[in-house]
């Protein structure tokens, strides 16, 4: 059995602070991740809702979102990243609140770079396992395979494009996507958004009427398999 080779993570950095967000940039560039900045918590809302990551450093005490804000209003979406909060509000209660937030690890400023690193390479332990499987409903969906395997053992076969589409559903279960956002990020050569519906068709036809739903005027979220 070989190894899974996985891209560089993707980390998502929310910080205002004009000195320490360019120089995370750059730790986590040399670290061998691909990060992007957003200076302020509706700027991070944005990105995280729009872009996959694979870890999240969140500030506290951010411009327009408070972190904590952001981090529930991302969980709130369907947003599981993992998320490590950076900030200077140390207190034990301070650090119980970002825990019951939703965060995964909470660091005070200032802290010790290799313990940051170290910190967030435990956050990203269960990449491996978790890259080549999601959950589609009550169904198992293998990303390598692109095979489904139903609640009742049935193993459906996806081509590529259906699995691409599922992928992006699967991995924002909460979130309607707009025919215009799946074209972007599943079929950027289509010509228009007609293509959308017809790989929905695909994928009810496989999985059932209701593995992908409707949103009335907005377009399409994960269904149940």
């Amino acid at each position: 059995m070989t190894d899974t080779v996985l891209p560089p993570a993707r980390v998502l950095v929310v910080e205002d602070d004009r000195e320490l967000g360019p120089l995370l940039l750059r730790l986590f560039r040399s670290a061998g991740y691909e990060p992007d900045l957003a200076p302020d918590g509706q700027a991070g809302l944005h990105l995280a809702l729009t872009h996959r990551y694979d870890v999240m450093i969140l500030d506290r005490g951010l411009p327009a979102i408070d972190g904590l804000d952001l981090l529930g209003r991302l969980r709130r979406s369907g947003v599981t990243v993992p998320a490590l909060v950076l900030t200077a509000l140390g207190t034990v209660s301070d650090r119980v609140t970002g825990l019951d937030s939703g965060a995964e690890d909470y660091v005070v400023k200032p802290f010790e770079v290799e313990e940051l690193l170290a910190r967030v390479r435990v956050l990203l332990r269960t990449r491996v396992a978790t890259a080549e499987r999601l959950t589609v409903g009550g169904a198992a969906f293998d990303l390598i395979t692109r095979t489904v395997t139903r609640s009742d053992g049935a193993v459906v076969a996806l081509s590529g494009r259906e699995s691409d589409l599922l992928r992006l559903l699967a991995r924002h279960p909460a979130r309607a996507f707009t025919r215009e956002e799946i074209v972007a990020r599943v079929f950027p050569d289509a010509s228009g958004v007609a293509l959308v519906d017809t790989y929905v068709h695909y994928l009810r036809r496989k999985l059932g009427a209701t593995a992908v739903a409707t949103v009335r005027g907005v377009g399409y979220r994960l269904g149940r398999a």
